[in-house]
């Protein structure tokens, strides 16, 4: 029996919310099962409905479900789901968040602010999951503020993939900032490719002034790597920092698009080329750009659910 044939067993539920409903349908393309029936919708008022339309009593449940924008709404969907299954006596509750939202107040770094990565983990685990599949997570500590068991995986095969396929000669990794440092050292490795770090200094939380390059970018050709772009001020000021510091073509490639604010207006005018993300979180229609390219990660997701489901090793797939 193959291993998508174990996952046809009966026992493997695979539902969706709102926020990315055409990642869930590819990962149950994937995975050879029919999408879960829920309705999944709100009442005149604006709380959420949810109704499970089919029977969940001891079954093997995966919720897909990213809290990318609107994060308040797409969060509640998924808690809400978890209580609805919980209470239907679901054998075990795995919540498939491709883009763990809240992820970025990680510390307290300020006086009187919250940690809200820590606080969406503690509702998480209450609302009934059992386990949350996660992917390039905005800090790796944040797995620590779970007590349930969490799967991180990365994006980075796709993102390699594709580029191996281009043969982009003299290439770079370039990582926006010091923190960044870890994901760009991958990419480089898997690429045989350069390392360069854009140094900058934070003015606030939507403007960054670059200070420095670490590296050698001079008549090269750049990908930038990050795990989110949100109004893309960072992005587009690393790859003008790197363009003036004498680099051919700039590329970006980006896990989750959330691209709020004035973030395509500022990509489209930067000197970035080509932007890859993946459909971790679905690419807005008005925000659509021949500069973008999607690649999915369904396959990636599929095969942890797959391996989860078969309690078999999913270590293998991290890296």
């Amino acid at each position: 029996m193959s291993g998508r044939e174990k996952a046809m067993n009966g026992k493997l539920k695979l539902f969706s919310g709102n926020a990315n409903p055409e990642l869930a349908k590819k990962i149950a393309r994937y995975l050879n099962v029919p999408l879960g029936d829920a309705l999944v919708t709100a009442f005149s008022e604006g709380e959420i409905r949810v109704k499970i339309n089919e029977d969940v009593r001891g079954r093997d449940i995966f919720i897909v479900q990213p809290t990318c924008p609107p994060a308040n709404h797409n969060l509640m969907e998924l808690l809400i789901m978890m209580d609805a299954m919980k209470r239907a006596s679901a054998r075990r509750i795995t919540a498939v968040m491709p883009y763990f939202g809240y992820a970025r107040q990680d510390r307290k770094d300020q006086p009187r602010v919250p940690i809200t990565a820590k606080l969406v983990a503690n509702l998480l685990t209450v609302a009934g999951a059992n386990r949350v599949l996660t992917m390039d997570l905005h800090a790796d500590q944040i797995q620590g503020f779970f007590d349930i068991p969490l799967d991180h995986l990365f994006a980075v095969k796709a993102v390699v993939d594709y580029y191996r396929k281009k043969k982009i000669k003299d290439l770079v990794v370039a990582s926006p900032d010091v923190g960044g440092i870890k994901m760009a050292r991958a990419y480089s490795k898997r690429l045989g490719a350069g390392l360069a770090i854009v140094d900058k200094r934070r003015i606030d939380d939507r403007r960054a002034e670059v200070m420095h390059i670490l590296g050698d970018v001079k008549n090269k050709n750049i990908v930038i790597v990050d795990d989110l772009v949100a109004t893309a001020g960072s992005i587009c000021e690393a790859a003008a920092a790197l363009k003036k510091a004498g680099a051919l073509r700039i590329c970006a490639a980006v896990s989750h698009p959330i691209l709020s604010g004035p973030a395509v207006e500022r990509i489209k005018n930067s000197p970035i080329q080509e932007f890859v993300v993946t459909d971790s979180i679905p690419l807005d229609p008005a925000k659509k750009h021949p500069l973008f390219k999607v690649l999915s990660v369904a396959p990636l997701l599929g095969e942890a659910i797959r391996r989860i489901h078969c309690e078999e090793s999913v270590s293998k797939l991290f890296s």
